[in-house]
């Protein structure tokens, strides 16, 4: 009997001892990738990458924007501890969006990136980024490559990428829809900037307007840095379009637009280009010469909800948005957010251990989260965005972005 109390009381000593070891925070990770641990009172560590620099600016200024505000929306803390975003401009290029990336990466502690703006940046980011384990998700980047092109996985898929922006494959789509069913055109040139986004999306446009029963009189690239657009214009005019796609960046957005208003022929031809040319800095400086050009873009949230987004984007940084990107930004926050509440683990001690594998499968397994833009889902290939488009003509380029943002001359939902 005393040798049964005695092994019991060794019993009930070593349970108290493995009890309390994990009440003082001691954690066996078990996850496949790692886990990172944020000890009490120490921040959750994000990346953002951006467009900062240069024509596209206010592009990363309004996507951090809306970064800045899901986060005021949840009080700057996620599970009790602050967060912490490292800020880094990945200049709308492969080689400035990996560099951003392994500047963040040197620090062990951060568990994912928010953006990069543009998807040229992140052909190389993304892969890096999922080597090291982390998780990636973008409120721009569009190209198909990067997720999934008729349900196989692109060129340039990575696992732990995810955005909340559509597939170009959609909006391409939209356009053609727009040019051959509303319009009622059957020829179209197209102009790219050698940029894996313009390209991507051109190719999109073009499939989708031949399977339509129209024709590509064009296809056609400038250089991200040409000025003279002459020659291109002058191609253009030559293969007879009644319509040119130009889904470009800036500069090169502008002087195209700048010098086919000077030239007569284009009066007759529709100028349809995207939501890279869809801020204040393109308005500016086209002014006039901008007149008539349709912006294919994101359909963007309506009603209540999003009107009181935008009274605080107002409030906070004393202007309307500056862009058309802050309210995907908010939802690759809020998609981020939500999936390190899935992934971590949170000690009595609020030592708090976010599992890497995990945060993975958090994202890829959202479904119904109420997102600005619409009920967010993610696919198995980081898809997890609502593919709504509209098509908005310039009439007066003095009365601003908003007025731009609401003379829609055409919406697009593709099918299920």
């Amino acid at each position: 009997m005393r040798k049964t109390k005695r092994i019991m009381f060794a019993l009930v000593c070593m349970l108290l001892v493995a009890a309390c070891s994990s009440e003082d925070g001691l954690y066996k990770c078990e996850d496949p990738l790692g886990c990172v641990e944020i000890k009490p009172g120490m921040p959750i560590k994000i990346g953002v990458l951006q467009a900062f620099s240069g024509a596209l600016e206010s592009i990363g200024v309004d996507q951090l924007r809306g970064i800045k505000l899901a986060l005021a929306e949840k009080g700057g803390q996620i599970m009790g501890h602050p967060v912490e975003f490292q800020i880094e401009d990945s200049h709308c290029s492969g080689e400035g969006g990996a560099t951003a990336a392994l500047k963040i990466l040197a620090d062990s502690q951060f568990l994912g990136i928010l953006g990069p703006s543009c998807s040229g940046a992140a052909v190389k980011s993304s892969g890096i980024v999922s080597e090291a384990g982390l998780v990636m998700i973008s409120a721009t980047n569009t190209l198909p490559d990067l997720t999934s092109i008729a349900g196989k996985p692109g060129a340039n898929y990575s696992e732990g990428y995810y955005r909340t922006a559509h597939n170009d494959l959609a909006l391409g789509m939209a356009v053609a829809d727009f040019a051959r069913q509303k319009l009622g055109l059957s020829r179209a040139a197209t102009i790219n900037d050698g940029d894996p986004y313009t390209k991507g999306l051109t190719k999109a446009f073009s499939a989708s307007f031949i399977k339509l029963g129209g024709q590509i009189t064009l296809e056609t690239t400038v250089n991200k840095e040409d000025q003279d657009m002459k020659p291109v214009l002058t191609a253009v005019l030559q293969s007879d379009p009644e319509l040119v796609f130009y889904p470009v960046f800036r500069p090169a957005g502008d002087f195209i637009t700048q010098q086919a208003d000077k030239l007569e022929g284009f009066r007759k031809i529709y100028r349809v280009t995207a939501d890279g040319l869809f801020n204040d800095a393109f308005l500016d400086s086209v002014k006039g010469a901008g007149s008539g050009v349709h912006f294919a873009l994101p359909a963007m949230p309506e009603g209540p909800a999003y009107n009181e987004f935008v009274q605080r984007y107002k409030t906070k940084f004393g202007e309307a948005p500056v862009a058309g990107q802050h309210a995907h930004a908010y939802d690759a926050a809020l998609l981020m957010f939500n999936a390190i509440e899935k992934a971590a683990v949170l000690k009595k001690d609020q030592t708090l251990y976010v599992k890497r594998q995990a945060l993975r499968d958090a994202l890829y397994a959202t479904v119904g989260l109420k997102g600005l833009t619409g009920i967010l889902a993610c696919d198995k290939y980081g898809d997890c965005g609502v593919p709504r488009f509209k098509i908005v003509r310039l009439d007066d380029p003095d009365a601003g972005l908003e007025s731009l943002a609401a003379n829609i001359v055409f919406k697009f939902a593709p099918s299920p």
